[in-house]
């Protein structure tokens, strides 16, 4: 994160002179942008991965198109696949 981060503003962004980030999705640069001081914390994304396995685990971790030979637990829990609507 940026040290000029501010979620409450409206623009995300303490630095008046700061252009605003249209598309958010692709790459930008600023000249305003300086790392935060312990911005990254090891023991957090220790902690967030942990949860993310615990999840993955819980519902089932799918790398491709499943043949549905092998219940997710997920689908055991609820006695099988429903129906969806997208």
């Amino acid at each position: 994160m940026c040290r000029a981060y501010d979620p409450r503003l409206a623009r995300k962004c303490r630095e008046d002179d700061a252009e605003d980030v249209k598309n958010k999705d692709q790459a930008n640069f600023c000249d305003y942008f300086r790392p935060r001081t312990g911005a990254f914390d090891a023991a957090l994304a220790a902690a967030e991965q942990k949860s993310r396995d615990q999840l993955a685990s819980l519902f089932g971790r799918s790398e491709g198109p499943s043949d549905g030979a092998t219940p997710s637990p997920a689908d055991a829990l609820f006695g099988g696949k429903a129906d969806r609507r997208d």
